[in-house]
């Protein structure tokens, strides 16, 4: 018997609110979500950049009734509570954010996150009013849903890398009624204190940039309270297809197998 949609969301709460930081791991599809099930992973997210990679395009260029199919699809997939990257909300509005975190909701997910990257590459951030409006507006949306509202801030991913305003952002998101608070691409563990330490919500991290990905327990000695992968896994599951491929085109060898999972061994994730 499939577990609810309340039954799900339940757990998936209770994972922030447990004594130790959880790793949300982010599958590209329904097959990669069944494994990362069957390894233990406890709640799954999917990631915009993966979603994408899927359809061969890149990160951004997917609609909103893509994004949800893809997701939708990966919630079907286990039992697990699903979260989604659902970029800006697909759309400037307050109001088209708000709609789709409903329309997230319907399709049974459990959590999803808006940020404030506007798109537009002369002004890749919203003003910060707008920004705070747009949250929100999708907090209002979740609200008596069984649905948890992460809001992020690309600060460091667009351009400014400004601690005090990525703090003043994440700040007023809680506020305006987030869950979950999240700021990818902090450049180091010091700055992850000084972001934990001046929120009282969860704090997720991503982990994922080389350089910029610390282990888990420094993380959570940081106050992190969940870790997510972004494209990670699919980037690393790509560059085993890349390589397997050289070797065979370039060498003419298949040395790949040696080093693959038999068919056996992935059938045992994945339903008769």
């Amino acid at each position: 018997m499939r577990a609810s949609q309340a039954e799900k969301a339940r757990r998936f709460r209770e994972l922030h609110e447990g004594p130790r930081a959880f790793v949300i791991p982010n599958p590209w599809d329904a097959g990669s979500a069944r494994i990362l099930a069957g390894l233990g992973f406890q709640a799954l997210a999917t990631s915009s950049g993966a979603c994408a990679g899927t359809l061969g395009r890149r990160d951004g260029r997917v609609s909103r009734d893509e994004a949800l199919a893809h997701a939708r699809a990966i919630v079907l997939a286990t039992d697990l509570p699903v979260a989604a990257d659902l970029e800006k909300g697909f759309g400037d509005a307050p109001s088209v954010a708000a709609q789709t975190i409903r329309l997230a909701a319907e399709i049974g997910l459990v959590g999803g996150s808006i940020e404030d990257a506007s798109g537009d590459k002369e002004k890749p951030l919203f003003d910060f009013n707008h920004a705070v409006e747009r949250v929100a507006a999708a907090a209002e949306a979740a609200r008596g849903q069984p649905f948890m509202l992460t809001a992020r801030t690309e600060n460091f991913l667009r351009g400014n890398p400004d601690l005090d305003d990525t703090i003043r952002r994440l700040q007023a998101f809680e506020k305006a009624g987030a869950d979950v608070l999240f700021a990818p691409g902090l450049p180091d563990l010091a700055a992850v204190r000084a972001v934990c330490a001046a929120l009282t919500k969860p704090v997720n991290f991503m982990a994922g940039i080389k350089g910029r990905s610390f282990p888990v327990a420094e993380l959570e000695a940081a106050g992190v309270r969940r870790i997510s992968l972004a494209t990670s896994l699919y980037r690393a599951a790509m560059t085993g297809l890349i390589e397997a491929a050289r070797e065979v085109k370039e060498k003419g060898s298949f040395g790949y197998l040696e080093r693959s999972l038999a068919t056996p061994e992935l059938n045992r994730f994945m339903e008769d």
